[in-house]
């Protein structure tokens, strides 16, 4: 099973999945990182690791299909059976859903369909809740809409402040998405091979 990840800032869950495929925790190759920020730090992470790194911006395309399209054909190039957005700030359009429907996994810092969108933590944090957490799920063409793989409570505590809630989110996501991601893939490949 080859993954791409799609990441675009700091990359702690990039590594975390990353570490889990050098391991032998997750039974695949990571074939590439996408990054859609060419100063992000993802990319260093993934050099340390050796791990073949493509970057470019929407800016460099005319439209948002044609910048998709040619993501599209990388994977194709790379023989990419999943997607594992990681961090990826982008809403990913029907050029790629189109070829990797189901095919296409994220990770969102709260307990959807509790809010979505780009502001997870802090919308919780602010939200008078008494817990959040993490959700893995598959990407369909809304925002964080798609069916619900995994999802991990986490209590908001009286004294947290949106820094520790933060913190306990991120040990939480490090933990749960490689989890998932080799779940996964172990059952997909019993699937294939009966």
């Amino acid at each position: 099973m080859k993954l791409a990840i799609f990441a675009s800032g700091n990359g702690s869950n990039f590594q975390a999945i990353a570490e889990a495929v050098g391991n032998g925790m997750i039974d695949a190759q990571i074939a590439l990182l996408f990054c859609d920020q060419k100063e992000a730090y993802v990319i260093q992470r993934a050099k340390t690791m050796l791990i073949p790194v493509i970057s470019f911006s929407p800016k460099d395309f005319e439209s948002k299909s044609m910048y998709e399209g040619e993501i599209l054909h990388l994977l194709e190039e790379e023989q990419v059976d999943l997607v594992v957005l990681a961090g990826y700030m982008r809403i990913i359009g029907p050029t790629l859903l189109e070829v990797f429907s189901g095919r296409i996994i994220n990770i969102h810092p709260a307990l959807l369909p509790n809010f979505p969108g780009l502001n997870g933590i802090k919308d919780a944090f602010e939200g008078n809740v008494s817990e959040t957490g993490v959700t893995i799920h598959y990407v369909d063409d809304g925002v964080d809409t798609g069916p619900i793989i995994a999802q991990e409570r986490v209590a908001i505590e009286s004294n947290d402040t949106l820094d520790s809630l933060e913190e306990k989110i991120h040990d939480l996501e490090h933990k749960l998405y490689p989890n998932v991601l080799a779940n996964l893939i172990k059952t997909q490949q019993g699937e294939s091979h009966s």
